[in-house]
Protein backbone atom coordinates (compact mmCIF):
# COMPACT_ATOMS: atom_id res chain seq x y z
CA UNK A 1 0.00 0.00 0.00
CA UNK A 2 1.38 3.29 -0.72
CA UNK A 3 1.68 5.58 1.90
CA UNK A 4 -0.85 8.02 0.17
CA UNK A 5 -3.53 4.94 0.09
CA UNK A 6 -2.90 4.55 3.85
CA UNK A 7 -5.61 6.22 6.22
CA UNK A 8 -5.12 8.98 9.04
CA UNK A 9 -6.17 9.22 12.50
CA UNK A 10 -6.89 12.74 14.02
CA UNK A 11 -3.58 12.99 15.86
CA UNK A 12 -1.40 12.51 12.06
CA UNK A 13 -0.47 16.12 12.12
CA UNK A 14 0.71 16.24 15.64
CA UNK A 15 3.32 12.53 15.35
CA UNK A 16 4.81 14.35 12.49
CA UNK A 17 5.00 17.44 14.50
CA UNK A 18 6.34 15.47 17.11
CA UNK A 19 9.10 13.66 14.68
CA UNK A 20 7.24 9.89 15.16
CA UNK A 21 8.35 7.60 12.48
CA UNK A 22 5.65 6.34 10.78
CA UNK A 23 4.60 3.29 9.31
CA UNK A 24 1.82 1.14 7.79
CA UNK A 25 -0.28 -0.36 10.62
CA UNK A 26 -3.80 -1.77 9.42
CA UNK A 27 -4.53 0.19 6.43
CA UNK A 28 -3.67 3.56 8.33
CA UNK A 29 -0.28 5.50 9.29
CA UNK A 30 0.60 5.14 12.39
CA UNK A 31 3.87 5.78 14.62
CA UNK A 32 5.63 3.48 15.40
CA UNK A 33 8.43 5.25 17.91
CA UNK A 34 9.28 8.92 18.62
CA UNK A 35 12.66 9.96 18.45
CA UNK A 36 13.54 9.15 22.21
CA UNK A 37 13.38 5.20 21.03
CA UNK A 38 11.42 2.27 21.76
CA UNK A 39 13.04 1.41 25.13
CA UNK A 40 12.34 4.54 26.03
CA UNK A 41 9.02 5.08 25.19
CA UNK A 42 8.72 1.21 26.79
CA UNK A 43 10.40 1.96 30.56
CA UNK A 44 8.93 5.83 30.67
CA UNK A 45 5.60 3.94 30.58
CA UNK A 46 6.22 1.69 33.44
CA UNK A 47 7.60 4.76 35.34
CA UNK A 48 5.50 7.73 34.58
CA UNK A 49 2.83 7.65 31.83
CA UNK A 50 2.21 7.15 28.41
CA UNK A 51 -0.12 8.20 25.61
CA UNK A 52 -0.93 5.84 22.73
CA UNK A 53 -3.12 7.13 19.86
CA UNK A 54 -5.25 4.07 19.44
CA UNK A 55 -7.80 5.88 16.88
CA UNK A 56 -7.40 3.31 14.44
CA UNK A 57 -9.18 0.77 16.69
CA UNK A 58 -13.29 0.92 15.78
CA UNK A 59 -15.54 1.85 18.23
CA UNK A 60 -19.40 0.83 17.79
CA UNK A 61 -22.24 1.61 19.42
CA UNK A 62 -25.19 -0.78 20.34
CA UNK A 63 -28.69 -0.30 21.48
CA UNK A 64 -31.74 -1.28 21.38
CA UNK A 65 -34.19 -3.32 23.73
CA UNK A 66 -32.63 -6.89 24.90
CA UNK A 67 -29.13 -5.41 23.16
CA UNK A 68 -27.06 -7.85 25.99
CA UNK A 69 -29.17 -10.90 25.38
CA UNK A 70 -28.81 -10.11 21.55
CA UNK A 71 -25.08 -9.54 21.31
CA UNK A 72 -24.62 -12.98 23.44
CA UNK A 73 -25.14 -14.60 20.74
CA UNK A 74 -22.01 -13.75 19.28
CA UNK A 75 -19.80 -13.76 22.22
CA UNK A 76 -18.86 -16.14 25.08
CA UNK A 77 -18.81 -13.04 27.72
CA UNK A 78 -21.67 -12.76 30.03
CA UNK A 79 -22.86 -9.10 29.25
CA UNK A 80 -26.14 -9.48 30.05
CA UNK A 81 -24.48 -9.50 33.73
CA UNK A 82 -22.97 -6.13 33.08
CA UNK A 83 -23.74 -3.99 35.45
CA UNK A 84 -23.93 0.04 33.93
CA UNK A 85 -20.69 1.46 34.05
CA UNK A 86 -18.69 -1.87 33.65
CA UNK A 87 -16.52 -3.53 31.23
CA UNK A 88 -15.82 -6.83 30.05
CA UNK A 89 -13.33 -8.31 27.48
CA UNK A 90 -14.81 -10.99 25.45
CA UNK A 91 -14.38 -12.79 21.95
CA UNK A 92 -16.58 -12.62 18.96
CA UNK A 93 -16.47 -16.26 17.86
CA UNK A 94 -16.87 -18.53 14.94
CA UNK A 95 -18.90 -21.99 14.45
CA UNK A 96 -15.42 -23.68 15.11
CA UNK A 97 -14.40 -21.90 18.54
CA UNK A 98 -12.00 -19.74 16.54
CA UNK A 99 -11.49 -16.11 17.72
CA UNK A 100 -12.81 -14.07 15.18
CA UNK A 101 -11.92 -10.79 17.33
CA UNK A 102 -11.34 -10.00 20.29
CA UNK A 103 -12.94 -6.86 21.57
CA UNK A 104 -14.20 -4.59 25.36
CA UNK A 105 -17.84 -4.11 26.09
CA UNK A 106 -18.97 -1.36 28.45
CA UNK A 107 -22.18 -0.86 29.68
CA UNK A 108 -22.88 2.73 29.11
CA UNK A 109 -26.60 2.54 30.31
CA UNK A 110 -28.73 3.03 27.62
CA UNK A 111 -26.01 0.98 25.41
CA UNK A 112 -23.25 -0.99 24.60
CA UNK A 113 -20.09 1.14 23.34
CA UNK A 114 -17.82 -1.89 22.13
CA UNK A 115 -14.10 -1.10 20.65
CA UNK A 116 -12.46 -3.73 18.16
CA UNK A 117 -9.11 -4.04 16.72
CA UNK A 118 -8.23 -1.73 13.60
CA UNK A 119 -7.60 -4.99 11.20
CA UNK A 120 -10.67 -6.35 11.90
CA UNK A 121 -13.05 -3.72 12.16
CA UNK A 122 -14.75 -3.96 9.02
CA UNK A 123 -15.37 -7.45 9.23
CA UNK A 124 -16.23 -6.75 12.84
CA UNK A 125 -19.14 -4.85 11.45
CA UNK A 126 -20.21 -6.73 8.78
CA UNK A 127 -20.31 -10.00 11.23
CA UNK A 128 -22.80 -7.78 13.22
CA UNK A 129 -24.98 -6.61 11.22
CA UNK A 130 -25.72 -9.83 9.15
CA UNK A 131 -26.28 -11.71 12.91
CA UNK A 132 -28.32 -8.71 14.61
CA UNK A 133 -28.92 -5.90 12.24
CA UNK A 134 -33.18 -5.44 12.62
CA UNK A 135 -32.99 -6.45 16.22
CA UNK A 136 -30.33 -3.31 17.64
CA UNK A 137 -29.24 -0.29 16.10
CA UNK A 138 -25.90 -0.37 14.90
CA UNK A 139 -23.87 3.06 14.67
CA UNK A 140 -20.07 2.62 13.80
CA UNK A 141 -18.01 5.57 14.89
CA UNK A 142 -14.86 4.49 13.34
CA UNK A 143 -14.57 8.81 12.60
CA UNK A 144 -13.98 9.50 16.69
CA UNK A 145 -10.53 8.96 18.21
CA UNK A 146 -9.30 6.96 20.67
CA UNK A 147 -6.83 7.77 23.11
CA UNK A 148 -4.38 5.33 25.68
CA UNK A 149 -3.19 7.09 28.69
CA UNK A 150 -1.04 4.35 30.15
CA UNK A 151 1.30 4.17 33.22
CA UNK A 152 1.60 4.67 37.49
CA UNK A 153 0.94 8.26 36.91
CA UNK A 154 -1.77 8.24 34.51
CA UNK A 155 -4.38 8.46 37.11
CA UNK A 156 -2.78 11.79 38.79
CA UNK A 157 -2.61 13.44 35.12
CA UNK A 158 -5.99 12.66 33.55
CA UNK A 159 -7.70 13.53 37.65
CA UNK A 160 -6.11 17.20 36.46
CA UNK A 161 -8.01 17.13 33.66
CA UNK A 162 -11.06 15.10 34.30
CA UNK A 163 -11.55 14.79 38.03
CA UNK A 164 -14.56 12.40 37.62
CA UNK A 165 -12.51 10.02 36.66
CA UNK A 166 -10.85 9.67 40.02
CA UNK A 167 -13.85 7.45 40.54
CA UNK A 168 -13.76 5.01 37.82
CA UNK A 169 -12.64 1.48 38.92
CA UNK A 170 -10.33 -1.16 37.05
CA UNK A 171 -12.92 -2.06 34.28
CA UNK A 172 -15.48 0.46 34.42
CA UNK A 173 -16.43 3.57 32.14
CA UNK A 174 -18.69 6.43 31.32
CA UNK A 175 -19.14 10.00 29.81
CA UNK A 176 -16.98 12.13 31.38
CA UNK A 177 -16.04 15.70 30.69
CA UNK A 178 -11.73 15.69 30.09
CA UNK A 179 -10.70 19.18 29.99
CA UNK A 180 -14.16 20.66 28.90
CA UNK A 181 -15.08 17.81 26.20
CA UNK A 182 -17.76 15.18 26.37
CA UNK A 183 -15.75 11.75 26.06
CA UNK A 184 -15.86 8.23 27.13
CA UNK A 185 -13.22 7.29 29.38
CA UNK A 186 -12.68 3.11 30.13
CA UNK A 187 -10.15 2.70 33.00
CA UNK A 188 -8.37 -0.52 31.74
CA UNK A 189 -5.24 -1.11 29.44
CA UNK A 190 -2.96 -3.34 27.15
CA UNK A 191 0.54 -2.80 28.68
CA UNK A 192 -0.15 -4.06 32.39
CA UNK A 193 -0.63 -1.14 33.97
CA UNK A 194 -3.07 1.39 35.53
CA UNK A 195 -4.58 3.69 33.03
CA UNK A 196 -7.49 4.93 30.62
CA UNK A 197 -8.91 4.74 27.08
CA UNK A 198 -10.66 8.35 26.15
CA UNK A 199 -12.49 8.06 23.31
CA UNK A 200 -13.19 11.51 22.39
CA UNK A 201 -14.58 13.40 18.88
CA UNK A 202 -11.89 13.72 16.26
CA UNK A 203 -11.98 17.63 16.13
CA UNK A 204 -11.37 18.16 19.51
CA UNK A 205 -8.50 15.10 19.58
CA UNK A 206 -5.41 17.33 19.01
CA UNK A 207 -6.52 19.64 21.34
CA UNK A 208 -6.53 17.23 24.32
CA UNK A 209 -3.73 14.91 23.04
CA UNK A 210 -1.33 18.13 23.45
CA UNK A 211 -3.10 18.85 26.62
CA UNK A 212 -2.12 15.33 28.29
CA UNK A 213 1.29 16.00 26.42
CA UNK A 214 1.84 19.23 28.67
CA UNK A 215 1.85 17.26 31.88
CA UNK A 216 5.60 16.69 33.20
CA UNK A 217 4.73 13.16 33.32
CA UNK A 218 3.49 12.22 29.86
CA UNK A 219 5.00 11.06 26.88
CA UNK A 220 3.64 10.04 23.52
CA UNK A 221 4.12 5.96 22.68
CA UNK A 222 4.42 4.82 19.28
CA UNK A 223 3.39 1.00 18.25
CA UNK A 224 6.92 -0.35 19.06
CA UNK A 225 6.73 -0.07 22.88
CA UNK A 226 3.12 -0.52 22.40
CA UNK A 227 4.00 -4.42 21.57
CA UNK A 228 6.94 -4.95 23.99
CA UNK A 229 4.80 -3.73 27.08
CA UNK A 230 1.81 -5.92 26.22
CA UNK A 231 4.07 -8.90 24.92
CA UNK A 232 5.52 -8.59 29.08
CA UNK A 233 2.18 -8.10 30.06
CA UNK A 234 1.06 -11.53 28.85
CA UNK A 235 -1.25 -10.51 26.59
CA UNK A 236 -2.93 -11.62 23.28
CA UNK A 237 -2.41 -9.56 19.68
CA UNK A 238 -5.09 -10.47 17.24
CA UNK A 239 -3.66 -11.92 14.39
CA UNK A 240 -0.93 -13.44 16.29
CA UNK A 241 -1.36 -14.99 19.26
CA UNK A 242 -5.44 -15.40 18.34
CA UNK A 243 -6.76 -15.60 15.22
CA UNK A 244 -10.09 -17.28 13.92
CA UNK A 245 -8.40 -21.23 14.33
CA UNK A 246 -7.71 -20.45 17.43
CA UNK A 247 -9.93 -21.30 20.58
CA UNK A 248 -10.64 -19.61 23.43
CA UNK A 249 -9.32 -22.24 25.53
CA UNK A 250 -6.26 -22.53 23.60
CA UNK A 251 -4.94 -19.50 23.88
CA UNK A 252 -5.81 -19.84 27.41
CA UNK A 253 -8.61 -17.35 27.64
CA UNK A 254 -11.09 -19.88 29.72
CA UNK A 255 -12.18 -16.89 32.27
CA UNK A 256 -13.48 -15.19 29.49
CA UNK A 257 -16.57 -17.94 29.94
CA UNK A 258 -18.36 -17.16 33.47
CA UNK A 259 -20.20 -19.89 34.71
CA UNK A 260 -23.92 -19.21 32.88
CA UNK A 261 -22.52 -19.20 29.76
CA UNK A 262 -20.21 -22.16 30.09
CA UNK A 263 -23.68 -23.97 31.16
CA UNK A 264 -26.26 -22.37 28.74
CA UNK A 265 -23.87 -22.01 25.44
CA UNK A 266 -25.89 -20.42 23.09
CA UNK A 267 -22.80 -18.41 21.08
CA UNK A 268 -20.83 -19.99 18.02
CA UNK A 269 -18.60 -23.05 18.63
CA UNK A 270 -20.23 -23.03 22.10
CA UNK A 271 -19.60 -27.31 21.50
CA UNK A 272 -16.30 -27.31 20.61
CA UNK A 273 -15.33 -24.61 23.85
CA UNK A 274 -17.43 -27.50 26.20
CA UNK A 275 -15.47 -30.36 24.73
CA UNK A 276 -12.39 -28.43 25.24
CA UNK A 277 -13.27 -27.22 28.78
CA UNK A 278 -14.04 -30.76 29.72
CA UNK A 279 -11.01 -32.94 28.16
CA UNK A 280 -8.34 -29.91 27.51
CA UNK A 281 -7.14 -29.02 24.46
CA UNK A 282 -4.59 -30.72 22.50
CA UNK A 283 -2.22 -27.44 21.97
CA UNK A 284 -2.09 -24.12 24.89
CA UNK A 285 -1.03 -20.84 24.39
CA UNK A 286 1.93 -20.42 26.81
CA UNK A 287 5.17 -17.84 28.17
CA UNK A 288 8.33 -18.51 26.86
CA UNK A 289 11.72 -17.84 28.08
CA UNK A 290 14.83 -18.14 25.45
CA UNK A 291 18.11 -18.32 27.61
CA UNK A 292 20.71 -16.18 26.60
CA UNK A 293 19.95 -12.56 25.56
CA UNK A 294 18.87 -13.33 22.03
CA UNK A 295 15.25 -12.73 21.59
CA UNK A 296 13.37 -15.71 19.46
CA UNK A 297 10.21 -13.47 17.22
CA UNK A 298 7.23 -14.67 15.86
CA UNK A 299 6.96 -17.88 13.90
CA UNK A 300 10.25 -19.26 15.38
CA UNK A 301 9.77 -22.84 15.50
CA UNK A 302 9.57 -24.85 18.60
CA UNK A 303 11.16 -28.32 19.17
CA UNK A 304 11.36 -30.57 22.46
CA UNK A 305 14.73 -32.12 23.48
CA UNK A 306 15.08 -34.41 20.80
CA UNK A 307 14.19 -32.42 18.36
CA UNK A 308 10.69 -32.90 17.65
CA UNK A 309 8.22 -29.96 16.62
CA UNK A 310 6.06 -29.16 19.40
CA UNK A 311 5.05 -25.70 18.43
CA UNK A 312 5.61 -22.22 17.26
CA UNK A 313 6.19 -18.77 18.61
CA UNK A 314 3.55 -16.59 17.82
CA UNK A 315 5.04 -13.41 19.80
CA UNK A 316 8.38 -12.65 20.72
CA UNK A 317 11.11 -9.93 21.58
CA UNK A 318 13.46 -8.44 24.06
CA UNK A 319 11.44 -7.49 27.57
CA UNK A 320 13.10 -4.09 28.54
CA UNK A 321 11.21 -4.38 31.97
CA UNK A 322 12.01 -7.96 32.23
CA UNK A 323 15.45 -7.45 31.40
CA UNK A 324 15.86 -10.28 28.68
CA UNK A 325 14.33 -12.27 25.55
CA UNK A 326 10.60 -13.11 26.62
CA UNK A 327 8.00 -15.09 24.26
CA UNK A 328 4.54 -16.35 24.05
CA UNK A 329 3.24 -19.45 21.35
CA UNK A 330 1.69 -22.81 20.96
CA UNK A 331 2.32 -25.81 21.92
CA UNK A 332 0.83 -29.50 22.05
CA UNK A 333 -0.52 -29.77 25.61
CA UNK A 334 1.84 -32.50 27.02
CA UNK A 335 4.84 -29.83 26.60
CA UNK A 336 2.77 -27.08 28.04
CA UNK A 337 3.77 -27.48 31.53
CA UNK A 338 5.45 -24.52 33.30
CA UNK A 339 9.54 -24.95 33.48
CA UNK A 340 9.39 -28.14 30.28
CA UNK A 341 12.86 -27.57 28.49
CA UNK A 342 11.98 -26.69 24.97
CA UNK A 343 14.48 -25.70 22.07
CA UNK A 344 13.70 -22.42 20.05
CA UNK A 345 15.27 -22.59 16.75
CA UNK A 346 16.49 -19.53 15.56
CA UNK A 347 17.74 -19.04 12.10
CA UNK A 348 17.92 -23.31 12.39
CA UNK A 349 20.31 -23.19 14.97
CA UNK A 350 18.62 -24.63 17.92
CA UNK A 351 18.86 -22.92 20.84
CA UNK A 352 17.55 -23.53 24.77
CA UNK A 353 14.35 -22.01 26.27
CA UNK A 354 11.41 -23.13 28.81
CA UNK A 355 8.02 -22.38 29.27
CA UNK A 356 7.54 -19.90 31.67
CA UNK A 357 4.21 -18.38 33.56
CA UNK A 358 2.92 -15.54 32.53
CA UNK A 359 2.90 -12.03 33.21
CA UNK A 360 6.50 -11.36 32.71
CA UNK A 361 6.24 -8.13 34.65
CA UNK A 362 3.45 -8.26 36.97
CA UNK A 363 0.35 -6.38 36.08
CA UNK A 364 -0.53 -3.10 37.96
CA UNK A 365 -3.94 -2.61 37.75
CA UNK A 366 -6.04 -0.39 39.60
CA UNK A 367 -7.66 -2.70 41.88
CA UNK A 368 -8.51 -0.55 45.55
Amino acid sequence: MTESALKETPLHALHVALGARMVEFAGYAMPVQYPTGILTEHLHTRAGAGLFDVSHMGQIRLSGADVAQHLETLVPGDIKGLAPGRQRYTLLTNDAAGILDDLMVTNAGDHLFVVVNAGCKHADLAHIQAHLGGKVAIEAQFDRALLALQGPQAAAVLLRLAPEAGSLGFMAGREIAVDGVPCFVTRSGYTGEDGYEIAIPADQAERIARRLLAEPEVKPIGLGARDSLRLEAGLCLHGHDIDATITPIEAGLNWVIGKRRRAEGGYPGAAVVAEQLANGPKRRRVGILPEGRQPAREGTPLTDAAGNPVGTITSGGFGPSFGGPVAMGYVDAAHAADGTALQAVVRGQPRPAAVAPMPFVPHRYYRP
